[in-house]
């Protein structure tokens, strides 16, 4: 079994989570006014967000999509 016995839900799980320490590096990264962590952050947050939502994955409102 490739998905290790997951499946859809183990997916959502781990794009969920990525999003999740996306977003703590990004406002870790804000606080300590790194400037090269933030952009790299945001990107990761970005793609992040991307991956989810491309497969019918909900996050937060806050997301802004």
């Amino acid at each position: 079994m490739v998905d290790g016995g997951r499946g859809v839900a183990g997916f959502e799980e781990a794009a969920l989570e990525r999003v999740r320490v996306a977003r703590a590096r990004l406002q870790a990264a804000q606080e300590a006014d790194d400037a090269v962590e933030e952009a790299q952050a945001a990107e990761e947050l970005e793609d992040a967000l991307r991956v989810a939502h491309d497969h019918g994955v909900a996050t937060d409102a806050g997301d802004g999509r």
